[in-house]
């Protein structure tokens, strides 16, 4: 049977995509009840699980790396970030600017993950042709 990791880098760039997406809902929700009394922000770690995954062994090379990645260990978790830390009298830690900020670098970061994503799939149509 013919074996190819052809998939490795859209599998992951696909999971990628996802957690982008989620922390993206996540700012919506945070820019959504910066007025709540109580509220802490919440986000999305999934560059630590990536970078965790891809270290577990230095000496190979990032194709190897990429194409033994259990897909299932990618993935993203919600997160409250600093439960206890709010410099507001009404203990909320949202700060509108600092969301926005992270919105919009979220934006872009999806929007590359989409354009290495449509990449690999152009690089799989010239290979079939």
């Amino acid at each position: 049977m013919f074996q190819s990791n052809v998939f490795s880098y859209i599998n992951v760039l696909d999971k990628a995509a996802d957690a982008s997406w989620l922390r993206n809902e996540a700012i919506g929700h945070n820019l959504s009840n910066v007025d709540t009394p109580g509220y802490k922000r919440q986000d999305v770690a999934f560059e630590s699980v990536l970078k965790r995954a891809l270290g577990d062994s230095r000496y190979r090379t990032t194709d190897s790396k990429v194409a033994s990645l259990d897909l299932d260990r990618l993935a993203p978790a919600v997160y409250t970030d600093h439960g206890d830390f709010s410099y507001r009298l009404d203990k909320n830690n949202v700060d509108v600017d600092n969301e926005g900020v992270m919105l919009a670098e979220n934006q872009l970061k999806y929007q590359g993950l989409m354009v290495g994503i449509r990449q690999e799939f152009a690089n799989l149509q010239v290979v079939m042709k």
